[in-house]
Parts: structure tokens; C-alpha cells; sequence
């Protein structure tokens, strides 16, 4: 039974390399703003897929997560359609109790423009839905290795810091997700590897109440 679950992890990760190697497509964005260490970028409304997962390791929700993503975009879906797997794969952290302030995790990706009006339906035991990513702005700080439970924590802080000596401080929004890492490397890349750490920020004192919003 113990070999069970690096059974699947090693699986997991063999199926992130083979998506994330032919991965093309990316949300698109508008950098707003730009700091030594961070930058705030716009993404509009945008369809991504969702999968939540309950468990306290971000590592193991992000492996477990797309092991049914990727179930979906093979064809495990009512339509039996092939999706495109984009980049970043994006895991958000979900506010609760627990060492790492968190009941669950929701490991997403964009998708593919043709079905961004039309998601196929997922198979109901995977337990997927899509996710109407509204309007919105983020700061993003960018970091290199891997992303770990502990260098995401770590992250998250340094973000904090550096926003509360900028024009930005106390920008930050109540959402629901506490913060979010978008990965864009498979696996077996060790080096130049490029992470992100987004966190929701209320730019309308910079652009408009209405901009903000569109």
C-alpha cells in the first residue's frame, strides 16, 4: 500500500512532462505596473478548468489535481474531445484551518481559445467543473527551482513584504483563494526553471473604478 501513492506521483509527473512539452496556448495579459521584484498584470474574463483537492500539501494537491485534468483533456470528457493543454498549470490556495493555513487546493488551467465559450463536460467522477475567472488584477512575483510547500510559503511573504513598501500596500483584496503559483515547467527541467506567485490586488485607485473592471 505505501508504494501506492509514489506509484501515482511518479505517474503524475510523467504526464505533466508529456502536456507541458506540446503546451502552446497561455492566458493572455497587460502588465500595469512594474517593481525591481514584482509586477501587476490584468487578466480578463477567461474559462479555465478546475479540479479541488483536500489536502494540506500544495505539492500533492498540484500532482493530484491535474492527474484528473489531464484524464479530462485526453478525452474523459461527454464529448470525447482532445484539449490542447496550456500553460501555467495554477494551483490556488483556498483559505481554512491547517499548518499551512489551508483546507484545499484548486489546480487549474486556461483553456484553449476554441473552448473558451464551450468547455467539453467532464466525466462526473472526475469531479472536475470549469471556472469563469472573472476581470482582475494580480501581483506577480516570479521564482526560479522548484516550487515546494516550503519556497511557496516563503514566496508568499516576500511578495507581502515588498508590496507593503510599495505604492501598492494595502492593495490587496479579500478573494476566494488566499494566493495562487502558476508553473510553467514540466518536471525533468532543472534548470531556468520559471514559477509565479499571484496574489489579487484592487487597482482601481490606479486605473478607474471602471478599468479596473473590464
Amino acid at each position: 500500500m505505501a508504494r501506492a501513492p509514489r506509484l501515482i506521483i511518479a505517474v503524475v509527473t510523467l504526464l505533466w512532462l508529456l502536456v507541458l512539452c506540446r503546451s502552446t496556448e497561455s492566458p493572455p495579459y497587460e502588465v500595469l505596473h512594474v517593481e525591481s521584484d514584482f509586477e501587476i498584470r490584468h487578466y480578463r474574463n477567461a474559462t479555465w478548468m478546475s479540479a479541488t483537492v483536500n489536502d494540506l500539501s500544495f505539492q500533492k494537491a498540484t500532482l493530484f489535481g491535474f492527474h484528473r485534468l489531464f484524464q479530462f483533456i485526453e478525452g474523459a470528457n461527454l464529448n470525447w474531445s482532445r484539449v490542447a493543454m496550456t500553460s501555467p498549470v495554477v494551483t490556488s490556495l483556498v483559505p481554512g484551518a491547517g499548518p499551512l493555513h489551508s483546507s484545499a487546493y484548486a489546480v487549474r488551467f486556461y483553456l484553449p481559445a476554441k473552448f473558451q465559450d464551450c468547455p467539453p463536460t467532464p466525466l462526473p467522477e472526475l469531479n472536475l467543473e470549469p471556472y469563469a475567472w472573472e476581470s482582475h488584477y494580480v501581483a506577480v512575483r516570479k521564482f526560479s527551482g522548484f516550487a515546494t510547500d516550503d519556497s511557496v510559503l516563503k514566496e508568499a511573504a516576500r511578495l507581502a513584504t515588498s508590496l507593503s513598501l510599495s505604492p501598492w500596500a494595502n492593495s490587496t483584496i479579500d478573494s476566494e483563494y488566499s494566493y495562487s503559483i502558476a508553473q510553467y515547467d514540466p518536471p525533468f527541467r532543472f534548470i531556468g526553471r520559471v514559477n509565479e506567485l499571484w496574489v489579487d490586488v484592487d487597482a482601481s485607485v490606479f486605473v478607474g473604478p471602471g478599468k479596473a473592471t473590464a
